[in-house]
């Protein structure tokens, strides 16, 4: 259904129906891109908080009541400024009054006129910061993993720390095509292991998709999307460093997507001095970390002329905070690698409602598997198992 403008008595009408549609979704956020519609403040003050818009100009200049549109940017031009630009906000009564979310300017050049400057804030502006503010906003609005909406993430790495500052470790995989769905996680000594539901099935390169995603070495948890896994527990027993480990590695070899290989550390629940807390061993001194000792990712992906980047991310411990990496921002062809930096996200206090949450948020159709484990102090963990092939597993 669509509320048309045109097609209601009055305003009132016209608020009164668009209410009706959004009542019947209950969206989180609402995106208001060229709507060009002073909303009452009574209709704002139902979505407080969680309706956005985008004005063609840096808030506090060229704003308000009259001014939207190509009037804005010919508002500009007469007023002779070198910089415009364009800001995200959130929407409350007082036109474009709302708090800021985000900005960006954009220079106003020789010979510009409404249209040409109107396209260039667009495209160097609104397009950029607009589905940015939207994404922040949302994870601000309805924790989680950022993951809702992703059909293909492809392969993630979550580490972190419980409130209680258990060590927590996440690692889930997820498949296109029917045999890249057959796979399951199975437990193998303190780490794990990927098999095939199909054990006679052929490979050209198992070690693509066959691998021990998680392996412990001593006092840390070492997780990967391939069979780096084995390099870096290899490289750290022989003295070296995690990052030593994988500056020997590069990308996947499966061009044209070139999967980038991502990498975990994990250090267990350490006391001051840097050693193991004793079993049963909860006091404060105990279950804080030392500061030398944060969790670490990596991702190595294609750069130009066949080039590897090597990207190596350190996170502080903090209690109820992990942070997540994963291969692909989504889906196409070729798959386009994951951008920016680990992404922050809460964990709960609930190991099941940490994994329940988790194994929700992932594409329903293209989730395979998934595993969780969350570490004590003493050495102990408790862990869970979901796949696409049965009944979730417990220990």
């Amino acid at each position: 259904d669509v509320a048309d403008r045109r097609a209601s008595s009055d305003g009132a009408a016209f608020e009164r129906k668009i209410a009706e549609l959004l009542d019947e979704v209950g969206p989180d956020v609402i995106v208001l891109a060229g709507f060009m519609h002073i909303l009452s403040a009574g209709f704002v003050a139902r979505y407080e908080g969680r309706m956005v818009n985008v004005h063609p100009s840096l808030i506090p200049s060229f704003c308000g009541p009259g001014l939207y549109g190509l009037k804005v940017h010919e508002a500009v031009l007469a007023a002779g400024v070198k910089v415009t630009g364009a800001t995200v906000h959130l929407v409350d009564a007082v036109p474009d009054g709302g708090p800021i979310l985000m900005q960006r300017a954009v220079d106003v050049l020789p010979g510009d006129d409404p249209q040409t400057l109107q396209r260039r804030v667009m495209e160097r502006a609104e397009w950029i910061i607009l589905p940015q503010a939207v994404e922040d906003l949302c994870r601000t609005i309805a924790p989680g993993f950022g993951l809702r909406g992703n059909a293909y993430p492809g392969r993630g790495i979550i580490l972190g720390h419980a409130p209680d500052m258990r060590a927590v470790v996440a690692y889930f995989i997820m498949g296109r095509s029917p045999s890249s769905r057959a796979r399951v996680f199975e437990r193998s000594g303190d780490g794990i292991v990927i098999r095939l539901l199909d054990a006679a099935r052929d490979l050209s390169d198992p070690s693509l998709i066959l691998y021990a995603p998680l392996r412990v070495l001593k006092d840390a948890i070492i997780v990967s999307n391939g069979d780096q896994t084995d390099t870096i527990r290899d490289g750290m027993a022989r003295g070296g460093t995690f990052e030593d480990a994988l500056r020997g590695r590069t990308f996947e070899p499966d061009a044209p997507h070139h999967t980038p290989r991502i990498s975990g550390l994990l250090p267990m629940v350490a006391g001051k001095n840097g050693t193991s807390c004793p079993s049963g061993d909860t006091s404060a001194s105990c279950a804080s970390l030392s500061s030398e000792r944060p969790y670490r990712l990596s991702i190595l992906k294609a750069g130009p002329g066949g080039s590897c980047l090597r990207h190596f991310f350190e996170h502080e411990p903090r209690p109820g905070t992990g942070h997540l990496i994963h291969t692909y921002e989504g889906d196409g062809d070729p798959l386009p690698s994951f951008k920016g930096e680990p992404r922050p996200v809460e964990i709960p206090a609930s190991i099941d409602a940490f994994t329940d949450a988790l194994w929700d948020e992932l594409d329903a159709d293209n989730r395979v598997a998934l595993y969780v484990r969350w570490a004590a102090p003493d050495g102990t963990w408790e862990d869970r198992i979901i796949d696409r092939h049965g009944e979730e597993e417990t220990t």
